[in-house]
């Protein structure tokens, strides 16, 4: 005699194929071994450090007596339709290009991990790329009120996204979006087109914070 299958089970099971298929799809969007130059444009990353250093506090070039606030993550080639390439070649970071990155990176592995894994996509070349993320940084105002508090913020993400569009007042709509993660803030991103200039980003990329307020962690 067959067993009916309680609906419980079947809810729980069709919960994970809808899983394994949305991360079957996620993995598709991202491209190992890209052809570099190949991309439609870019995402600046800022990283809210005292978050990060939270969950990291062995990061001791980042995280120790430091004192930051936004910190750059990335400059990531993105395609328009969604997804990224990674990892497009084997080429290693030659001296010069190294120290040009840590010079705007908070910490050497840092340095290496976003050369290999997203800066072998912008067929800029080491130095280049490096260069390529200094100028992006200059492209973002940080709001007075984000730049260093010394007392934890409580704020949503669209409060967050008002406070940066206000110092960056032009910035096109769908440009920038904001990350959060545990309840806290993360990260704020920007998209640029490929000479760094803002722009609406592509499909996929999109804010992924609570409706109600965040953490904001105050700098140390």
């Amino acid at each position: 005699m067959k067993r009916m299958i309680g609906l419980p089970v079947l809810l729980g099971a069709l919960t994970l194929l809808a899983a394994g298929l949305a991360q079957a799809r996620h993995h598709r969007d991202i491209r190992e071994g890209g052809v570099p130059g190949q991309f439609d444009y870019y995402l600046l990353t800022l990283s809210w450090s005292p978050a990060y250093c939270i969950l990291h506090p062995q990061d001791g070039a980042q995280c120790q007596g430091r004192g930051y606030g936004f910190v750059l993550h990335g400059l990531w080639p993105q395609f328009d339709n969604g997804g990224y390439p990674q990892f497009c070649s084997g080429q290693r970071l030659p001296r010069d290009a190294f120290a040009l990155g840590a010079r705007i990176y908070p910490s050497p592995k840092l340095v290496n991990h976003e050369w290999e894994r997203h800066g072998t996509c912008s067929g800029l070349g080491p130095a280049g790329y490096f260069q390529a993320a200094d100028r992006a940084l200059a492209v973002v105002k940080i709001p007075p009120l984000l730049e260093a508090p010394r007392a934890d913020l409580t704020m949503t993400g669209g409060q967050i996204e008002a406070a940066f569009r206000a110092a960056n007042p032009d910035l096109p709509a769908s440009a920038l979006t904001v990350a959060c993660g545990r309840g806290e803030l993360s990260e704020v991103r920007v998209c640029l087109t490929r000479d760094l200039r803002a722009r609406a980003c592509g499909r996929g990329v999109r804010s992924s914070c609570p409706p109600y307020p965040v953490r904001v962690r105050s700098v140390r």
